[in-house]
């Protein structure tokens, strides 16, 4: 078989199917992109076609977190207290730094929310929070793993609820929000605006499916060669088979 692969008809056969292959590997990878891309642009639309809700219409304090909350765009009333606490190990655009997270006093509930105002690079001073009652624009987050422990006083390594409420007295949300708005302006002193993470962005399972054909497509011409020439061989055994009956007669 060797010997008639090596024939230089076999041996152009199997460069055009090893191109065949290459182009279909490129195909199926092409269409994973787009898989994410897709659930990925879903995702947004899905946030953002909807309605921005009251927080007391969506969740009271010591309330389980909405199933449906996660990214859900809320607007409510009330003050910073100027407790707050660093989130460390948080990047923005691969640039490690940290989370200023404010307790939120809510007008109407008089229960703590805790607000991630921005982000501030490793080592720097967080600014103060906006004093007296402001209209707050954020969207929710569940709580976060549990706190890790071991920083300095007023550090965490997680946004942890249930360390929240030791500290912080009164009632309490069992989620945060990301500030998106204070008194309208989306802008604020001293801090980068922490964009709010996407809610589920798994694959889109159609793209995924033709990323896999063409993964398997990739397969077929090489197996067609294979097959082509193991047919080859056998006609060049079946062939030689007389000639060599007919040595032995002789």
């Amino acid at each position: 078989m060797l010997r008639t692969a090596l024939r230089p008809k076999w041996v152009g056969l199997l460069a055009l199917a090893v191109v065949l292959a290459i182009g279909c590997i490129i195909a199926g990878r092409w269409q994973w992109s787009v898989a994410h891309d897709v659930a990925r642009a879903d995702a947004v639309r899905e946030v953002q076609d909807q309605p921005v809700e009251s927080l007391e219409s969506v969740m009271e304090p010591h309330e389980s977190f909405p199933d449906d909350g996660s990214g859900q765009r809320v607007t409510t009333r009330g003050r910073y207290t100027g407790d707050r606490i660093l989130v460390v190990g948080r990047l923005l655009e691969d640039v490690e730094g940290e989370w200023v997270v404010e307790r939120f006093v809510v007008e109407e509930s008089g229960a703590n929310l805790a607000v991630v105002r921005g982000w501030i690079p490793k080592g720097e001073t967080p600014p103060v929070a906006p004093s007296g009652t402001i209209e707050l624009l954020g969207s929710l987050a569940p709580k976060e793993a549990p706190d890790e422990g071991g920083l300095p006083e007023g550090k965490m390594t997680s946004v942890d609820i249930a360390q929240l409420v030791n500290r912080w007295p009164g009632e309490i949300y069992n989620g945060f929000a990301f500030a998106m708005e204070e008194d309208g302006s989306a802008q604020a002193s001293g801090v980068d605006r922490v964009p709010p993470p996407l809610p589920d962005t798994s694959l889109n399972f159609r793209n995924v499916m033709y990323a896999f054909q063409w993964w398997i497509f990739a397969a077929f011409p090489l197996w067609m060669w294979m097959k082509m020439v193991r047919q080859e061989a056998r006609r060049d055994d079946t062939a030689a088979e007389p000639a060599e009956k007919k040595e032995q007669v002789a």
